[in-house]
């Protein structure tokens, strides 16, 4: 049940962009960190360029990927695969100008406290251990 929030400073996305990193970070989420397609969630926000800088310099074009997964459910492996490829999918979609500073996240929330449709990921486990 991940969540991903993919904030781009810079150039408008055309809708094939944004696309393409929602198609794109759901595979990883999928193939990497061994989530469920189908409850992977990615919103792709454009924030004002003007508003972004790195060292107190503004920049062209940046790039910030937060993501939320269950805590203890990936290795130190995948999390480091995943943060590999995400930069990788950044770099293709935006472009040379993409600042080499751009940070990806992987927030590890513990079970009981989140979840989707109302319940927590603790007590879908629970219901999925006793069934």
């Amino acid at each position: 049940m991940p969540f991903i929030n993919i904030k781009i400073a810079g150039p408008t996305l055309a809708p094939d962009q944004v696309q393409r990193l929602q198609r794109e970070a759901t595979r990883l989420m999928a193939e990497v960190m061994r989530k469920k397609h189908e409850l992977t969630a990615v919103l792709v926000e454009q924030v004002d360029g003007a508003s972004w800088t790195v060292g107190a310099v503004p920049v062209q074009v940046a790039a910030h990927l937060d993501v939320k997964v269950t805590a203890g459910t990936n290795t130190a492996v995948e999390k480091r695969r995943f943060v590999a490829e995400a930069v990788r999918l950044l770099r293709a979609v935006l472009g040379p100008a993409l600042h080499p500073v751009c940070y990806v996240v992987v927030h590890e929330v513990a079970a009981d406290a989140w979840g989707y449709d109302g319940r927590t990921q603790a007590d879908r486990a629970a219901e999925a251990k006793a069934a």
